[in-house]
């Protein structure tokens, strides 16, 4: 099991991520407030702005203050700048 840290020592399960997004848009917006509403919403900002969403397999969604390049480096993997 490999492990990913989300910041301030948040860890999540690598396997379980299905995929990290940035909370700018209003689909990814609506999906925040449906799972703050559902009681599927895991903030790991510790009061700072979010700027990655992260979809879980689960169906948990997981806010952080890290950006999704970051994670995504962290994973030991690449993201164009275009986000393809």
């Amino acid at each position: 099991m490999q492990l990913l840290n989300i910041g301030f020592g948040n860890l999540l399960n690598t396997a379980r991520v299905l995929g990290a997004f940035s909370p700018e848009s209003q689909p990814v917006r609506r999906i925040i407030q449906e799972a703050k509403a559902g009681c599927t919403l895991i903030d790991a900002t510790h009061g700072r702005k979010t700027k990655c969403v992260l979809m879980l397999d689960s169906g948990h969604v997981v806010i952080s203050y890290l950006q999704p390049e970051i994670l995504a480096a962290r994973l030991g993997q690449e993201v164009t700048a275009n986000g393809d």
